[in-house]
């Protein structure tokens, strides 16, 4: 249930997105950019943009707003209701739906859980999902980057395909994950070929309005920006589930004490959150603390919706 004041209405996000952005202004220490990957070292870590879309689609923003960035992660959210919209239950035979309590790129837990990912947003439980997309579709990025430009309204957004090549240079891990759980049985597609999909799935860059808008069906309950329905109203209710209890690598549960929404964060500094039959926020800000999530992000989420009353606790 979400809970908010009487007396909240959206015209009143405006000067909240502007109260936090002074806020967060004013705060010292950022976090640092993601240095492994070495097309996102170099960004600026006080670079801060913030948005909130209804869902007619109205949108609301401040600071760096609409700087695209590297989405990163924060794709897995789509990736996962894509596929989910096609094979429905079948996809939690190959996949958990378990916070994991260790670092998103671990191997420790696949061996001992025969090759299953804790859930899909830990690096191996995405390349699962990917591996099952790119099966249902022939081209997991391709169908995915067409969902993003329909529902943001941006035929613009692309692959970067900088991030993409750096990415698969220092892609060892990924693919020694993929590999591992071949070995098991739980990817059908050859290794490099979804390597290949899920750097460029990861290289998409989108802004805060881009990714804010394109998040609107999780808010609208299944309900794509068209009017037809991706997912049934339980589904989206699982995808948001699965996004407050493993969103945030495994930072999740602070981030879910913090902030107590639905959200996916991204290493390259960006965070989406879903408010239920009410509106969808994205935040980007590069500077990361260790456990890969955006501090100014969970600091602006925090004030969000300490600010407004919204929640949905």
């Amino acid at each position: 249930m979400v809970i908010m004041s009487a007396s909240w209405s959206s015209h009143a996000f405006q000067p909240v997105l502007e109260r936090i952005a002074d806020e967060i202004e004013r705060t010292p220490g950022r976090g640092r950019p993601a240095d492994y990957i070495p097309a996102l070292a170099a960004c600026d870590p006080r670079r801060f943009g913030m948005a909130v879309a209804e869902l007619d689609g109205t949108v609301y923003g401040v600071g760096d707003w609409r700087q695209p960035f590297s989405t990163q992660s924060i794709t897995k959210v789509f990736t996962l209701a894509l596929d989910l919209a096609r094979e429905g239950d079948a996809l939690w035979e190959h996949v958990g739906r378990e916070p994991s309590g260790n670092p998103f790129n671990s191997l420790v837990q696949l061996e001992y859980e025969s090759g299953i990912p804790r859930n899909p947003f830990i690096n191996a439980g995405a390349l699962v999902v990917t591996n099952r997309l790119q099966t249902q579709t022939g081209d997991a990025a391709g169908s995915l980057l067409e969902f993003l430009r329909a529902e943001s309204g941006n035929p613009r957004l692309t692959f970067d395909e900088d991030v993409a090549a750096s990415e698969a240079a220092h892609g060892d891990r990924n693919a020694a994950l993929g590999h591992f759980m071949a070995s098991y049985g739980n990817i059908d597609n050859s290794v490099p070929v979804l390597l290949d999909q899920y750097f460029r799935q990861c290289s998409i860059e989108a802004s805060c309005a881009d990714l804010a808008l394109a998040t609107g069906f999780l808010a609208r309950h299944g309900i794509r920006a068209d009017g037809s329905r991706l997912l049934t109203q339980s589904q989206a209710k699982q995808v948001n589930a699965v996004m407050l209890t493993c969103g945030a690598y495994d930072a999740a549960g602070d981030f879910a004490y913090r902030v107590g929404l639905p959200g996916k964060s991204g290493v390259g500094g960006g965070i989406i959150a879903v408010v239920p039959g009410r509106c969808t926020l994205c935040v980007w800000s590069p500077g990361l603390d260790e456990r890969g999530n955006s501090v100014a992000g969970v600091a602006a989420l925090d004030r969000f919706t300490t600010l407004t009353g919204v929640s949905v606790f």
